[in-house]
């Protein structure tokens, strides 16, 4: 198979992820009736200041930090699923490749929060880490299945 082709299985594998992040994600929301985290909105709108982008004004800055925060979010998903592919990870055995792909994504995902002081998860109560980290085990979990059956 060519590194291409490879990446290409990673970035849907790590999309499908990325859709499993988001289905856990929401019902969560709607069992516990928990509002929806700021953090990827306020991401976009730290990156676009440190950027010096524009975002807008008003309404249409709030809907493009909407927008741009869960772009960012399959973004992260797609991209750790191809780096992971690319590195040859596809070839572990299941339960490695999704603990491997639980991990990276919780990485890529929470250590861009902490680099630019969004949020601080060593401050994370115990219900934080678990709304973070069982959808993050369902990223792991679709995207390694997709990239077994992919191959």
């Amino acid at each position: 198979m060519g590194r291409q082709a490879t990446i290409v299985r990673g970035l849907l594998a790590g999309a499908a992820g990325a859709a499993a992040l988001d289905t856990v994600t929401y019902l969560d929301m709607a069992t516990r009736g928990r509002p929806a985290s700021t953090t990827p909105e306020r991401s976009v709108e730290r990156l676009a200041r440190v950027g010096h982008v524009p975002l807008g004004r008003g309404e249409s800055a709030g809907n493009r930090r909407t927008g741009l925060g869960a772009l960012l979010g399959y973004l992260t998903g797609a991209g750790v699923a191809a780096g992971y592919s690319a590195l040859g990870g596809r070839r572990l055995p299941w339960p490695a490749s999704a603990a491997l792909l639980t991990a990276a994504a919780m990485v890529g995902s929470n250590g861009p929060l902490a680099l630019l002081k969004v949020s601080d998860p060593r401050e994370w109560s115990a219900a934080d880490w678990v709304s973070d980290v069982v959808p993050h085990l369902a990223y792991g979990a679709v995207a390694a299945t997709a990239l077994a059956r992919l191959r």
